[in-house]
């Protein structure tokens, strides 16, 4: 039965490639399995087991000719002419590797090999079995029922979630002239055979399938490969082999997930030629990523005017920009290898930093990933210089480390233009030690494990208008990055919420003591801005929280964790809290990078008190089709920085 099942998935599939090649579209119905008029997630079922489609480990020298595989002999005399070439770098365990994937490459020819290689594997694999598997029905990692599976949302209600069961496509071997632009609406396809056809040109459309991870031309008619194809940030390998490139584009440079770069069987010249012989992929990418030009400089953000008769625009009104400028010690080449190492190091990046905060001359400042040296050695002297006082803290683990371990932890920092604030107090909120401190917390395993191990901070400072003594409170966070940590998130947002009010019941006080000009009888009185990485999407548990104000006890963030009367009760906090950009329904991204694009930086603000009157846009639309990620020549940061013009209403 199991057997069956292969053979008529393998068939279905095959009737479904001949579809697209032959139809120019896919028909709708032709697969079983998915249907095509949906993309699907790229998400694989937790229930496939057929086996990959993929070539094997590289065979030992000394593997059959490949004039036995199915080869013209046009591709043969071509190949082996520039094998020829290469001999003298035979012993060379980089173009050994090449050599011995072309071999596998060269086996290949015939029609759809890949696809029967995994249909004859499952029936190997399967043959004389029929047992009949038996899951568990709680089990929520169960495989999905006809492609279709159930998730809770965040109120409890149950939704449909498709699952994408096949994301392999083999063209290869059909002898094709051209590829039917339909291909590429499948983002799905993390792995694509085109090999062993008559192809003379590929579609810059491929830069669509940003999930491929492997990509093989090989055996084609090619002398360029189109640049889009650095776009696809996730291959592993890219297989040209027995093509007719002399070069390859500058822009394959951001490919720096592969592991293997086909090319043998191709006329190269130097200097890629002698590198792919002597050091490999890694080094072919690396000149390719170091040489690329420059693109061209995006247009300027666009500043976004919003109209509210309820506002003043008076000295009360001021500008506040949030930015997480990428801690040096964070810009590796292992995490952003698609960044020429010159736009990474620190001495330009900094200067970029700078430059764009000069040039936005916000009267507050909150920056993340700070360090002390950074901090103490250009920021706070570099920006002193542009009238700004300053507020500074690092992460907790710095108490425990010398003098020369502590400048390279990074911290909050919140600049003010001192020609029209004057700060009043400044408190750190450190979130393990609040922890600790929480009675309802002190037996609760959860706590221990997962939140006094993230040593996340939060700096908050009164400040106090020079011109007409109003008071705002502003707070700079910095919430802890894991995504399977989304309690700890909501955890350390909820501590945050309840230090805020504290400090601001005794800021009422003390104001109220002084005679201040301003009456501030409970802490919703003050304005206050609460900014920062929050590392949290809007459709997050602490996104929930901060814009209503209240989140169930049982939220789906704190899984079955326990936290005390958060987990009990519930969480809720009294101030009325807007996202700024929510007023445009947020930026389409604040974080930027091949692995990950988004919104997790916010800027929240009293909506009592204050409304936003205009937004810092986003980045070029245009500019962006032809980026991987950053940081870039461009952007110094993943990040971008957020910046919003605030007015006190009229009351």
């Amino acid at each position: 039965m199991i057997k069956d099942l292969n053979a008529r998935r393998y068939s279905s599939i095959m009737d479904f490639q001949h579809q697209l090649i032959y139809n120019g579209s896919p028909n709708p119905v032709s697969s079983p399995i998915q249907s095509p008029t949906h993309t699907p997630s790229p998400n694989t079922s937790p229930g496939q087991t057929s086996p990959p489609l993929g070539y094997s480990r590289p065979p030992p020298q000394g593997m059959n000719s490949p004039a036995s595989h199915g080869l013209t002999q046009s591709h043969l005399n071509f190949s082996h002419g520039i094998s020829n070439q290469m001999n003298n770098n035979i012993g060379s365990p980089h173009w050994q590797q090449q050599l011995n994937y072309a071999q596998l490459s060269r086996q290949s020819a015939t029609p759809h090999h890949h696809a029967r290689q995994a249909a004859a594997a499952a029936r190997s694999t399967n043959l004389g079995s029929s047992a009949i598997a038996i899951t568990d029905p709680n089990n929520p990692n169960k495989p999905p029922v006809n492609g279709v599976s159930h998730r809770k949302t965040n109120n409890g209600d149950k939704k449909e979630h498709q699952f994408q069961q096949w994301m392999t496509i083999d063209l290869g071997g059909m002898g094709l002239k051209n590829i039917s632009k339909e291909l590429y609406r499948y983002h799905f396809l993390n792995t694509l055979y085109i090999n062993h056809n008559n192809l003379t040109c590929l579609s810059p459309e491929i830069s669509r399938l940003r999930n491929l991870t492997i990509l093989d031309i090989s055996g084609n008619k090619l002398s360029s490969v189109p640049p889009e194809i650095g776009m696809l940030t996730n291959l592993k390998e890219l297989l040209l082999f027995d093509n007719a490139l002399s070069t390859l584009p500058l822009e394959l440079g951001t490919l720096f997930q592969l592991d293997t770069l086909g090319l043998e069987g191709n006329p190269l010249n130097d200097p890629i030629k002698s590198m792919i012989q002597n050091e490999g992929t890694s080094a072919v990418i690396t000149y390719l990523r170091e040489n690329c030009p420059d693109p061209p400089p995006p247009a300027d953000r666009e500043w976004i005017l919003l109209e509210n008769e309820q506002t003043s625009s008076g000295p009360d009104t001021f500008t506040l920009l949030c930015y997480n400028v990428l801690c040096d010690k964070y810009a590796t080449t292992q995490l952003y290898g698609y960044t020429p190492s010159w736009a990474l190091a620190w001495d330009h990046r900094k200067e970029v930093i700078l430059s764009e905060v000069k040039l936005y001359n916000a009267d507050i400042v909150c920056l993340q990933e700070v360090d002390s040296a950074q901090y103490e050695d250009y920021f706070k002297k570099e920006l002193h210089k542009a009238d700004y006082d300053s507020v500074y803290w690092q992460k907790s683990r710095a108490k425990t480390m010398n003098d020369s371990e502590r400048k390279l932890v990074d911290g909050c920092a919140t600049f003010f233009r001192a020609s029209r604030f004057k700060l009043i107090d400044k408190q750190l909120i450190e979130f393990n030690q609040v922890a600790l401190q929480r009675s309802d917390f002190k037996k609760t395993d959860d706590m221990f494990n997962r939140v006094i191990t993230k040593d996340n901070i939060a700096i908050v400072t009164l400040l106090e208008n020079l011109e007409n003594k109003s008071r705002i409170i502003v707070v700079n966070c910095h919430i802890h990055w894991d995504p399977t940590y989304a309690d700890v998130k909501l955890v350390q947002v909820a501590m945050l919420m309840d230090e805020l009010d504290k400090f601001a019941q005794k800021w009422c006080t003390t104001s109220n003591q002084n005679q201040s000009v301003y009456n501030y009888t409970s802490p919703q009185k003050i304005s206050t801005i609460i900014c920062g990485d929050f590392n949290s999407t809007p459709d997050s548990g602490v996104y929930e929280f901060l814009s209503r104000g209240t989140i169930r006890q049982d939220h789906n963030d704190f899984g079955d964790h326990i936290y005390g009367s958060y987990t009990s009760d519930g969480l809720t906090h009294k101030l009325s809290l807007k996202s700024a950009y929510s007023n445009i329904e947020e930026l389409p991204f604040t974080n930027f990078t091949p692995s990950f694009t988004g919104v997790i930086d916010y800027i929240w603000y009293s909506t009592n008190t204050l409304t936003v009157t205009g937004l810092l846009g986003g980045i070029e639309k245009e500019y962006l089709t032809k980026i991987v990620g950053f940081p870039n020549q461009h952007f110094p940061s993943e990040y971008v920085p957020i910046l919003d013009y605030l007015s006190p209403l009229l009351i």
